[in-house]
């Protein structure tokens, strides 16, 4: 008999919180915390695990949320490793493989292509992002998040479609996350941020919120034991406490104006 153990944790699942069904909604503090920790976690996975791994999974519900609502990547069992340099040296820019994932959490160009890149996380982690802002699932109805929003974006009407639920918010902070999530959801590969980008832009948010905390979150990335094997295709994941050299010391900020939902 196979096993799946993880530590416990109190809080359960991103898409635990963001249900309409929730009795404790997240402020949108909480919810730039959560998406700067997993995102935290996913670079490590990119640039600093041995070997870097692309998760190929993203989504609400494989992040975790412990006591104190820092987040935690979870379940590797769609995993891959990332490209090695071959003989040459040169690090191809992609893996070839058949195409495994959640829809509504796909990258489009990896969907058609089969080439799973870093960018192909970043594609899931800025679905993440918009169901953080709205509180929507990636499909319901026949309705597409990415479109849902873009449209609400372009028509000037973005802050329309923000889940009230979260209560007050800087309405600056909030324009730059849905920018943010929404370049992250591009088509096209070359046109989304790097996972490095997005801490940083991230990191840039969190410092323009009003009354924000000097250390904004602990992310880390947690690897289940499967049988006494990690479920990644590859080597295991440590749980390191992922530090980053990234700030945004340069931004300048002023006055941001608050929304109060009605």
């Amino acid at each position: 008999m196979q096993m799946l153990v993880y530590e416990f944790i109190p809080n359960g699942t991103l898409r635990d919180h963001l249900s309409t069904k929730s009795k404790d909604p997240l402020s949108f503090s909480m919810r730039l915390r959560i998406a700067l920790g997993s995102s935290k976690g996913v670079l490590y996975l990119h640039t600093e695990a041995d070997p870097p791994i692309f998760h190929r999974d993203i989504k609400a519900s494989n992040i975790l949320l412990d006591s104190k609502f820092n987040a935690k990547v979870a379940d590797f069992g769609l995993s891959r490793l990332a490209p090695v340099p071959d003989i040459e040296g040169t690090v191809p820019g992609h893996v070839s493989t058949v195409v495994k994932g959640t829809p509504g959490y796909l990258d489009p160009e990896y969907f058609l292509t089969h080439k799973l890149t870093d960018k192909s996380d970043v594609y899931s982690f800025g679905v993440v992002f918009l169901e953080l802002l709205t509180g929507m699932q990636p499909i319901s109805h026949g309705k597409n998040i990415v479109r849902e929003v873009n449209v609400a974006y372009q028509s000037g009407m973005i802050f329309s479609v923000i889940d009230g639920r979260m209560g007050s918010y800087p309405s600056e902070c909030v324009r730059k996350f849905v920018t943010l999530a929404l370049k992250c959801c591009q088509d096209e590969t070359d046109a989304r941020p790097s996972m490095a980008e997005v801490v940083w832009e991230l990191e840039s948010i969190w410092l323009m919120m009003p009354g924000k905390d000097t250390t904004p979150t602990e992310s880390v990335v947690t690897t289940p034991t499967k049988g006494g094997t990690p479920p990644s295709s590859s080597s295991s994941v440590k749980n390191p406490y992922v530090s980053s050299d990234i700030s945004g010391s340069d931004l300048v900020s002023g006055v941001i104006l608050t929304i109060t939902p009605r």
